[in-house]
């Protein structure tokens, strides 16, 4: 009740709202742990645990994770798909920038005893090293000004690099898979990360890239779509829809859906590999 009545106050005043998150965000994150049901302890979104949280993708993952010794979780949350990772016995590299969802992902790996086969930085990547403004926070947190109605007054400063300066060639003869989910920064990210796109054997890449929500205001399509996806073919990739009916992404669809500004892909899940050397998960 008390908080229903603040609430047009707290609105009108980034101070008190950032009082109000943190109090807010500080109970939330003293919950109980609670066995989910892919089997490790879990304290989070009640969806993650009941299986619920996006089934397709977890599905797609599991079975890309068949095939690859090392995952590179860019946009981590809270430790999800870190978790599924270190429970299939792989390495995990994990990046998440929003403090919060750092202490959900650190309290979830630990209660599961996999403090150690985890590296956890707690930054944003992007082209180049600095520091960068991200809005908003859980899963909706990004480094574009507007995205899903976040507003400019919730922003906060965060430590930005690359990939390929936190990584550079390590994990080079190693398979690797990429999960991203960044709202909206993947192209700049990409364009920091050439080594990691050129080395053998290419990783597959699962990245979100939206095409028409989430949008800032005045934008109907990602103006960022083509270039995302031409990136991805100018380092010999092929791209895959990362759905239940998975088919190819063609230039020219991309080219028509900026066009027609009408979006024939209807999905914002997309596998990126080696056309040589397909996932096992495709077959």
């Amino acid at each position: 009740m008390l908080t229903r009545l603040l609430k047009p106050l707290i609105d009108r005043s980034p101070t008190l709202a950032a009082l109000y998150r943190q109090r807010r965000d500080g109970r939330a994150l003293r919950g109980p742990m609670r066995d989910s049901v892919h089997g490790f302890r879990f304290c989070g979104h009640a969806s993650m645990l009941d299986g619920s949280f996006e089934p397709d993708e977890t599905r797609l993952v599991k079975r890309l994770l068949d095939d690859c010794e090392v995952v590179i979780n860019v946009g981590a949350n809270i430790g999800y798909y870190c978790c599924l990772a270190l429970q299939a016995g792989k390495q995990v590299v994990a990046f998440e920038p929003v403090a919060l969802n750092v202490a959900y992902l650190l309290r979830n790996v630990a209660a599961n005893g996999w403090s150690q086969a985890i590296e956890v930085y707690p930054i944003a990547l992007g082209e180049a090293a600095g520091i960068a403004e991200i809005f908003g926070g859980s899963t909706g947190a990004s480094l574009i000004a507007g995205w899903g109605g976040n507003r400019q007054s919730e922003g906060d400063r965060v430590p930005l690099s690359s990939l390929d300066l936190v990584l550079g060639d390590r994990f080079d003869g190693r398979r690797c898979l990429v999960i991203v989910d960044i709202e909206g920064a993947e192209l700049a990210m990409l364009k920091g990360a050439g080594r990691l796109l050129a080395q053998r054997p290419r990783p597959v890449w699962l990245v979100e890239v939206t095409i028409g929500e989430h949008l800032p205001a005045g934008q109907r399509i990602n103006p960022h779509l083509e270039e995302t996806f031409a990136l991805f073919a100018g380092h010999g990739y092929a791209a895959m829809t990362a759905d239940a009916a998975p088919r190819p992404v063609a230039a020219a669809e991309l080219a028509a859906i900026v066009a027609s500004g009408e979006d024939t892909l209807n999905t914002h899940n997309f596998l990126f590999y080696d056309p040589a050397m397909p996932p096992a998960a495709l077959a």
